[in-house]
């Protein structure tokens, strides 16, 4: 019941997120537009070192490495194919083009949490530190997106209270992932291998295609240099809790 715990914990505290619109408020959109490009460059280290140091290195210890690294292939796929099928789109600017489609975004946001979910479920059932390291990536990479995923909202047409109360709400499914996931990998501990590296995939699809080219619209060079700074550091962090799996 203690990894149980770790899992609804880690959950409800990635969901918490949703409401890191009340902080933007207080922002002009010119210095929030500046702040979100070093969230997402800090989401692109913490995927990219959760997807190669954690998730990726333990299905590969748990079966045929070529076998893991033909699901994460395939979980960049399956990832291409969500983003296709429900609009699942990581907006990180106030203009979005895709305000006609709130309501689509919150089903897409929805889904990608409860996924989310398993993923945290999936890391705590192999042991405490990849469960931690697998929040961690999880919890990087959904700052910049609750914050674009605010703003999608407004701009929709949804009210302040409106969207932070929806936005929670889609959120909290992450919590029922991690619940969900913990029964259903208990049982059957061979899927959450599979589980990771199609994770692995995943994270790598969204901070390949969804995150870095938002940073490639930065043309200012010493900016540039600066993000790319920060992605290495979110790499970094990644790297450091490697070594708590060995907790």
């Amino acid at each position: 019941m203690t990894t149980l715990l770790y899992i609804i914990l880690s959950t409800f505290a990635v969901s918490l997120l949703s409401f890191l619109g009340i902080f933007t408020l207080s922002l002009n959109d010119k210095l929030l537009k500046k702040a979100i490009f070093y969230f997402v460059a800090l989401s692109v280290g913490g995927l990219m070192g959760g997807a190669f140091f954690h998730l990726l290195p333990e299905a590969v210890e748990r079966f045929d490495g070529t076998l893991a690294f033909a699901l994460a292939l395939a979980g960049f796929f399956l990832f291409l194919i969500i983003e296709k099928v429900i609009h699942w789109r990581h907006c990180h600017e106030g203009d979005c083009p895709v305000h006609a489609f709130a309501y689509m975004n919150l089903i897409g946001d929805g889904i990608h949490n409860f996924i989310d979910g398993l993923i945290i479920a999936a890391g705590y059932i192999v042991n405490p530190g990849v469960g931690f390291a697998a929040t961690a990536a999880v919890f990087l990479h959904e700052i910049p997106q609750e914050i674009g995923d605010f703003g999608v909202l407004l701009y929709g047409g949804f009210s302040k209270k409106k969207a932070l109360f929806f936005n929670f709400l889609t959120a909290v499914t992450a919590v029922l992932g991690g619940i969900m996931g913990f029964y259903f990998l208990s049982f059957t501990q061979n899927i959450s291998q599979f589980l990771l590296a199609f994770a692995a995939g995943g994270f790598i699809y969204i901070a390949a295609t969804d995150l870095i080219p938002e940073l490639g619209k930065e043309r200012n060079i010493k900016k540039s240099i600066l993000n790319l700074a920060v992605i290495f550091f979110g790499i970094v962090i990644m790297y450091f809790l490697k070594f708590l799996e060995a907790v």
